[in-house]
């Protein structure tokens, strides 16, 4: 990748100075490191600048004194801008490095987000800078972490506001999809920390968010992760615009994003408004909600679904397995075939049909941006089996599960702390915020350390290549798939 030994100490510095610690491991991922370059690294860092501790053989701590120069990238808040490499998640870094030479000098289709905290002149002019920046930077941090959450990537920090493209450097088809969710996230969020603000000092905090999709060319991404590019047209001047007309606590975007989200998301047209800088008006549009769309099928089926034909075995396989798991023997069935041969079609015909008539349906999808998102496909089904919309507040969530839970069955009330967790629902102190609190905690060792569950999970995915074949479901594959799960069941001693 090109790094030389003093600009990988300048970007690890710059690290450890932002997160306080960092494994041996983590940084020879992102820098690429070998052992030799590793070594080196430690022997500067740790004897020869002494701004680092090693504990135990794997960490590196940081050591460095207030007063300790420092490279430009790292430079302390209020003198210099951070560097993107500092608040990028590591697994996100080490996609756009790995990319990266492939990336520069290519055309790119992307969504450009601009967000800022309006008035924050006004809102900050008494306050000294550490006060400031106390009330600032969790809103810079939650609009990062919004971006970060569909996988955008933060170009630029500006003050009190920030500059993200979705689709470069790391591309995404449904990158103005990821866009408006990350929108929609960082409004929810910034909305939640107002509220705490409002409390605590009586100040009011909005932000405002533009978006603008078109063409960029990545020029080129250098070793802090900074990218320079050329937009195409007015790619990023119109997202700057959206930002600018945007109302606090308001959304604006595009014709050019609203078509490549149409289903998606919910908007309110604005009419044409003049833009400074174009001959003529631009449609704007103000982003409300999510839509009720999450896949192409869904999007498809919006617009009207061709005949189906030619499935006619594979229903007939889902019916049969229906008609087992009826009849007390559960089963399982996976369709394994390349990506547009129609297998969401088939799932969306079968739930539609008569057979499954008397039958409680629950639904999730996994989708690309929620890669970053624990638990996903678990949330969706509970979400569904909770009939949880998403205008429910706080105390319509705890309503719903609570009731559901218990009028299932009463003996289920310890288990109601996980689920409230689970769903990030907010719990009052006292004896059910404890049992939440332990219960992620639970949770949190049996996922990290669980080397079992990640054999039986392999082991799983071995079963099923070796029952299912290409484009076709196999009736046997049931019966592969349900001895995995009770040998790993006896293993654990918990099966018949």
């Amino acid at each position: 990748m090109g790094w030389t030994l003093v600009a990988v100490m300048d970007q690890v510095i710059a690290l450890l100075r932002q997160r306080g610690r960092m494994t041996y491991r983590t940084l020879q991922r992102q820098f690429q490191l070998d052992e030799v370059a590793l070594e080196d690294l430690k022997e500067e860092l740790l004897y020869g600048q002494r701004l680092a501790v090693g504990e135990e053989g794997r960490v590196l701590g940081w050591t460095g004194a207030t007063g300790t120069t420092a490279p430009a990238a790292a430079a302390p808040t209020g003198t210099a801008a951070p560097t993107p490499l500092i608040y990028t998640p590591p697994y996100l870094a080490e996609k756009i490095f790995m990319s990266r030479t492939a990336l520069e000098g290519e055309r790119k289709q992307v969504t450009v987000l601009f967000a800022d905290l309006k008035g924050s002149m006004e809102l900050l002019a008494d306050r000294d800078p550490e006060e400031a920046r106390q009330i600032l930077d969790p809103v810079l941090e939650r609009m990062m972490a919004a971006v970060h959450r569909y996988e955008g990537t933060v170009n630029q920090v500006m003050g009190d506001g920030i500059m993200a493209l979705f689709g470069a450097p790391v591309a995404h088809e449904d990158h103005a999809v990821r866009a408006c969710y990350a929108a929609l996230h960082m409004q929810e969020a910034i909305g939640r920390y107002a509220e705490e603000l409002r409390r605590q000092q009586g100040l009011d905090v909005q932000i405002r968010v533009g978006l603008n999709s078109g063409e960029v060319v990545v020029r080129a991404i250098g070793n802090d992760l900074h990218m320079d590019y050329t937009a195409v047209g007015q790619t990023t001047h119109l997202a700057a615009r959206m930002e600018q007309l945007a109302r606090p606590g308001t959304t604006l975007l595009t014709a050019d994003t609203l078509r490549l989200v149409e289903g998606y998301v919910e908007v309110t047209p604005l009419g044409p408004v003049p833009v400074k800088g174009l001959q003529e008006p631009v449609e704007v549009y103000e982003l409300l909600r999510a839509g009720p769309v999450r896949s192409r099928l869904q999007a498809a089926v919006a617009r009207g679904l061709t005949r189906f034909v030619g499935r006619d075995a594979e229903l007939e396989q889902l019916r049969q397995a229906l008609a087992r798991a009826g009849g007390g023997q559960g089963q399982g069935v996976a369709g394994v075939g390349e990506a547009g041969v129609g297998k969401s079609r088939l799932l969306y015909e079968f739930t539609r049909s008569h057979h499954p008539h008397d039958w409680l349906l629950l639904a999730s999808n996994s989708v690309s941006y929620g890669k970053a998102t624990a638990y996903l496909p678990v949330l969706d089904l509970l979400k569904g089996y909770f009939q949880i919309e998403p205008q429910d507040d706080a105390r319509r969530l705890r309503e719903k599960v609570t009731g559901k839970l218990l009028t299932l069955d009463r003996a289920l009330e310890p288990m109601l702390p996980p689920f409230l967790a689970l769903l990030e629902v907010p719990v009052e102190t006292g004896p059910l915020a404890r049992a939440a609190a332990q219960w992620e905690e639970g949770v949190r060792e049996v996922v990290e350390g669980s080397e079992e569950l990640s054999d039986y999970v392999r082991r799983l995915e071995a079963a099923a290549d070796e029952a299912l074949g290409r484009d076709r479901m196999e009736p046997a594959s049931g019966e592969a798939l349900a001895a995995e799960v009770e040998r790993f069941l006896r293993e654990q001693g918990r099966g018949p």
